[in-house]
């Protein structure tokens, strides 16, 4: 597993566990630290997707919202409503990330965490925040 697929996927544990605690940020990520091993510069990764998806979770929810037909953001699975947190703040904020591989990696992870459908449902919406966000753009 490569460094960036670690960070993400702790990101997505850390993510997870402040839906249900709303503990303090720092708090779960040292909670992390303290109790796992990650491969070097992960953590630094990871701790940029938590930080960045905390700091714009009411954008990026009401950008999923508006993208996802007929669902709400808190009717989503929890697992499903974090890897999108994630990956759109990708999309959105991570000028370093290419789109296609946030998007990857978003599947993938769904994929890997999620029910059966994850995969499919991640990216029916990230292809249309995708497509939506670059045609603003222009």
């Amino acid at each position: 597993m490569g460094v960036r697929r670690q960070a993400r996927e702790i990101a997505l544990q850390v993510l997870y566990q402040r839906e249900f605690d709303h503990g303090e940020i720092e708090e779960a990520l040292d909670l992390f630290r303290n109790n796992f091993e990650a491969l070097k510069g992960a953590m630094d990764f990871s701790e940029r997707l938590v930080k960045g998806v905390e700091q714009h979770r009411e954008d990026l929810d009401r950008i999923i919202e508006q993208y996802s037909s007929h669902w709400k953001v808190d009717r989503m699975t929890h697992v499903d409503r974090t890897i999108l947190r994630i990956a759109t703040y990708e999309l959105l904020y991570c000028d370093d990330i290419p789109t296609k591989v946030a998007i990857n990696e978003a599947i993938d992870i769904g994929k890997k965490y999620g029910a059966e459908d994850s995969g499919a449902f991640i990216n029916g919406i990230l292809d249309k925040v995708k497509s939506e966000e670059r045609r603003q753009a222009e």
